[in-house]
């Protein structure tokens, strides 16, 4: 249960960071209030996640997923630039969590 409560984490943390996008330096007021109550349950949910995950192997992963969401939803959404060196970063990005996951970070 504690990978799904991670897997919600790392939504909630996405959201969050794409509502600090639409608000606009706090411009935009729903936005903003979004951003602030999706990263309280991100953080809630990681906390739960913590029952049963190593901290380390769960905030790498919760950070490191979030971050390489988060660039696709820049390319894609926001069209932001997208170079062969970012898909690479990226690329090394999930092949460290997936490598911390397997390294037996859950118990």
């Amino acid at each position: 249960m504690e990978l799904v409560y991670l897997m919600i984490a790392i939504i909630l943390e996405v959201a969050g960071t794409t509502c600090m996008k639409f608000s606009d330096s706090f411009k935009n007021i729903v936005p903003s209030i979004a951003m602030f109550v999706l990263y309280l349950g991100s953080l809630g949910f990681l906390t739960l996640a913590l029952r049963s995950i190593d901290v380390g192997v769960a905030y790498a992963t919760w950070a490191g997923v979030g971050t390489a969401l988060i660039a696709g939803i820049g390319i894609w959404y926001f069209d932001e630039p997208a170079t062969a060196a970012k898909f690479f970063f990226i690329v090394l990005i999930i092949i460290g969590a997936v490598g911390l996951n397997l390294s037996g970070g859950v118990h």
